[in-house]
């Protein structure tokens, strides 16, 4: 299983590009099961709808003082004591970079787990791609794919991925720009002082990010009796355990520990951060996701 931190260690040529070969595989199939996990939670997607200047109607709002009086909507004011202005909704395509972690330990998979994390992450993103692209917004993969706004994004995401992976658990974001989002799919084991570093670098350019962290369900209960041997997947370092159990709540602690760290300061940035064990259908990371890239965190996929 994958241990609670990560190495930076290179994996050797001819592993890393056997592991590359058979992601390629995968993509064809991992893009008909974002489409169908896309098509669960389509009823009711309407979009990334935000205030701004174009010419379609979105909501009455209470008068504020300093606000153009242009905008009031006398008729609707009309209807109580309180002054109402009519917003319009924002019609600019947004930027929304996606990232799967391409780590060794994200092709862990325990028996409980309905895919690997690497497999779950994948899906996540081109299920994010498919909805968005569909809101007509901008779709871009750092290092891999330019903005685009196309309707087939998620299919050219998937292709341009078959031939192009860059490895590292966090993207190089040196190409994203401010007033852009970035959501990063992974389960976030590099060791935490340096995560915190690249999220902070990221903020500061004024980007608003979204965490979704992967863990597999073995990693989150620690199931393991007796005399057990873990595996580090990136450097092969073992580590043996006469007794497992006795490690689980030491182990537990530091688990959740990580987990409360992330969340609170992507709390602090503004950014939001969503637990998904892949034991649990790939629907409700997904459907959270769309509330906070919507500005309306919805219950149900994950704590954040």
């Amino acid at each position: 299983m994958a241990t609670v931190g990560r190495t930076t260690e290179p994996v050797a040529g001819g592993e890393a590009l056997h592991r590359a070969r058979q992601r390629a595989a995968l993509l064809p199939d991992l893009l008909v099961e974002a489409r169908r996990v896309v098509a669960s939670v389509a009823t009711g997607w309407h979009g990334r709808r935000r205030r701004g200047t174009g010419e379609n109607f979105w909501q009455f709002r209470p008068f504020v003082d300093g606000e153009p009086v242009s905008r009031i909507d006398w008729r609707r004011s009309a209807r109580d004591d309180n002054v109402y202005l009519r917003d319009r909704e924002w019609e600019a395509a947004q930027t929304v970079w996606l990232w799967a972690d391409p780590s060794p330990s994200m092709l862990y998979q325990s028996r409980t787990g309905l895919a690997s994390k690497e497999s779950r992450s994948l899906v996540l993103v081109l299920a994010l791609a498919e909805l968005l692209a569909r809101s007509g917004e901008r779709i871009g993969y750092p290092g891999v794919l330019e903005p685009i706004s196309a309707r087939n994004a998620a299919e050219r995401v998937a292709a341009a991925l078959r031939t192009n992976r860059p490895a590292g658990g966090f993207p190089d974001t040196g190409r994203v720009k401010r007033f852009s989002e970035i959501v990063v799919v992974g389960d976030f084991l590099d060791p935490i002082e340096e995560l915190l570093q690249r999220i902070d670098t990221v903020a500061r350019h004024g980007v608003r990010g979204h965490l979704i962290q992967i863990a597999d369900p073995a990693e989150v209960a620690f199931p393991y009796h007796g005399r057990t041997e873990f595996r580090d997947p990136e450097t092969g370092a073992k580590l043996t355990a006469g007794r497992a159990e006795a490690l689980r709540e030491v182990y537990a602690q530091a688990f959740e520990a990580r987990r409360l760290t992330l969340s609170e300061h992507c709390r602090r940035l503004g950014w939001s951060h969503t637990f998904h064990a892949t034991d649990r259908p790939a629907s409700e990371p997904l459907v959270t996701a769309h509330g906070y890239l919507s500005g309306q965190p919805q219950a149900g996929g994950g704590r954040s």
